[in-house]
């Protein structure tokens, strides 16, 4: 997948970029916000993530990692598709997101065009346990903040993979005293043989 875009803004729309990476020109959907920070003919870079489907491929692109991550875990809550996660991402930060959700704001997640009382509830429920470990405009490597501990990597890399934060949090300190040398990849790997018991 093309995880990120380098290159010359050739066109910009309301919600979209026209990138030319070596002579290609690749269309882009983002946020407004994203696209109005983009100047025809200035260099652009942008985090992005692909969804492929049946009849299409559509590259979508923001301004941080951490909104990226954001908008593809947005999209594991059932009924909510790419057009969603990019409205979400269009009317709130990804901070903004996990406060709602954290505090059961019904009401901010229902600003957003497409999500009604029923969705926002949905939204709340399922996104819990996941968003605390997004990084998000303020916190986190995505965001440019240095990189948290090695403890902190492996959770965050434990929760990509679908696992809860509290689950997460429980394996690596079970790993911790083996690997206080701190080699994440090893560390993964031990926490994720004492999930798989």
């Amino acid at each position: 997948m093309i995880a990120s875009v380098t290159g010359t803004a050739r066109h910009v729309g309301l919600d979209r970029v026209v990138v030319d990476v070596h002579g290609v020109g690749l269309l882009v959907h983002t946020p407004p916000s994203v696209a109005a920070g983009c100047r025809t003919g200035a260099p652009v870079e942008l985090a992005t993530t692909m969804v492929v489907r049946e009849d299409s491929m559509t590259l979508y692109g923001f301004a941080t990692v951490g909104e990226r991550d954001t908008f593809e875990l947005a999209q594991t809550v059932s009924g909510v598709g790419p057009r969603v996660a990019l409205a979400i991402l269009s009317v709130l930060s990804p901070d903004d997101l996990a406060a709602a959700v954290a505090g059961d704001d019904i009401a901010t997640l229902t600003k957003v065009p497409g999500i009604g009382k029923k969705g926002a509830e949905r939204i709340a429920l399922e996104l819990r346990d996941k968003l605390p470990q997004v990084p998000g405009g303020g916190a986190g490597p995505g965001a440019g903040a240095p990189v948290g501990s090695w403890q902190d990597q492996v959770v965050e890399a434990l929760v990509g993979l679908g696992y809860s934060v509290k689950q997460s949090a429980d394996a690596v300190a079970r790993v911790a005293d083996d690997h206080a040398g701190g080699d994440v990849s090893s560390a993964l790997r031990a926490a994720l043989q004492v999930l798989a018991r």
